[in-house]
């Protein structure tokens, strides 16, 4: 994946990354089968599209993660007003 692709995955929301991994999730495994039954020869392309559905599964994570940050701190703001006098 080049660096142009990988930017543009980033803009995109967490349900347009899962959608994106379940596609490149059934490429592999079609792409698997191609080797196994023998009409697929270059294997190089099966490593890089394990690379790339690996990117994409960390994006999500990351946003992930970022969301659940926000709400943290959302969450401590509220509990500080609340005690506070």
């Amino acid at each position: 994946m080049k660096k142009n692709d990988l930017n543009s995955l980033r803009a995109k929301t967490v349900a347009e990354l899962r959608k994106e991994a379940a596609k490149r999730q059934v490429e592999l495994s079609s792409f698997y089968a191609k080797i196994k039954a023998g009409q697929e020869k270059n294997l190089k392309r099966a490593k890089n599209a394990r690379r790339d559905l690996a990117q994409i599964l960390t994006l999500i994570r990351q946003k992930e993660l970022l969301e659940q940050r926000a709400e943290n701190k959302e969450h401590r703001k509220r509990e500080e007003t609340e005690k506070s006098p």
